[in-house]
């Protein structure tokens, strides 16, 4: 499994290489305020690809976090549970199983 990852490494590194070469002519973005910025076009969209990847997480960063106070709080009520009933979190004895009788 190791080897198909490397070689599908391999092969996406190529692919976006091929396609930042392929694409290196200056491009003019524009912004506010007659603010502009110039630079090769794969750059500018690597840039925009991080950034959007960065606020994706930040976007999610909440979430993650109240599902992870919620798992807390949820394995602490287990535990409540689990010792209000006196079982404790030892897993219970298998039943006893007599032996087949024997056929003569």
């Amino acid at each position: 499994m190791k080897f198909v990852s490397t070689i599908a490494g391999i092969i996406l590194f190529i692919l976006f290489f091929g396609f930042a070469l392929k694409n290196t002519q200056e491009v003019d973005l524009h912004f506010f305020l007659n603010y502009e910025l110039r630079g090769p076009l794969v750059l500018m969209l690597l840039a925009f690809f991080i950034a959007g990847a960065a606020l994706g997480i930040l976007a999610l960063t909440p979430t993650v976090f109240r599902q992870r106070r919620q798992t807390s709080q949820h394995k602490n009520t287990i535990q409540a549970l689990q010792s209000a009933a006196g079982t404790g979190t030892a897993p219970p004895a298998p039943d006893a199983v007599n032996p087949a009788p024997k056929l003569s």
